[in-house]
């Protein structure tokens, strides 16, 4: 049986999978459509803010926790499903 990953490991994936499947570079004109449910505009920069937050908290040896790993994938799926509703995914 392979190993389990390590946690950092699933972190830098979910990070990974995040950059790739959310617009995390567009710019505000972009973002904010004619039609808005929530306001996109924070979504995007808190979800943003969380991921260079937790890139930085890695490569400094930081070693994140299960419930770190749950938290930062809900609210990913979280605002992802904000963003398809709002027809920018």
């Amino acid at each position: 049986m392979p190993p389990k990953p390590r946690t950092t490991e699933v972190m830098r994936s979910i990070i990974r999978q995040a950059r790739s499947a959310l617009p995390l570079d567009l710019s505000p004109d972009e973002v904010c459509a004619d039609e808005c449910r929530g306001c996109s505009i924070k979504l995007v920069e808190y979800i943003a803010m969380e991921i260079d937050n937790w890139e930085y908290r890695l490569d400094e040896g930081a070693v994140p926790t299960f419930r770190d790993l749950d938290k930062l994938g809900r609210s990913c799926t979280k605002i992802h499903r904000a963003l398809q509703k709002n027809r920018l995914v």
